[in-house]
């Protein structure tokens, strides 16, 4: 993952893309700073981990831009998106993760929303980079709600 986004640094600076190189420029700095923290080398799953945080904060300035009318910001934000998510693995339908969900109920049994918690703990590896997360949650807590 590392090697792929120094590739496309460079191509980036090659191609005088500047949207995408800020972007790449962006992760490449966070993964460094993420390394400096935990003094070791990111694994895969710990640099999906930070493009995904990436991802989210851009979603959730984009609805502050909107409360505020400011189109430009939002379409920049969703161009930034669009490069962060080809970063990412392949994202599961809702019909896949509405099946992880099932196994997940099936094996733990849940009586109330209390068991939120084992249930999210449980599919949260599987999940984890494939799916957005707060969605997830919200289709637990409506299963759950429905029991």
């Amino acid at each position: 993952m590392r090697e792929k986004i120094l590739e496309d640094l460079k191509s980036a600076m090659k191609a005088q893309d500047k949207e995408k190189l800020s972007v790449v420029r962006m992760v490449k700095g966070a993964i460094q700073m993420e390394e400096l923290n935990k003094k070791h080398q990111l694994s895969d799953d710990e640099v999906i981990s930070i493009i995904a945080k990436q991802i989210k904060s851009r979603k959730e300035a984009i609805i502050e831009f909107e409360k505020a009318n400011r189109t430009d910001l939002i379409n920049q934000n969703q161009k930034e998106i669009e490069i962060l998510n080809t970063y990412m693995p392949k994202q599961l339908s809702e019909e896949e993760i509405i099946k992880v969900i099932d196994e997940a109920f099936s094996k733990i049994n849940p009586t109330s929303e209390r068991d939120m918690g084992k249930i999210i703990g449980s599919i949260s590896p599987i999940l984890k980079g494939k799916a957005d997360m707060s969605l997830v949650s919200k289709m637990v807590k409506e299963k759950l709600n429905n029991l």
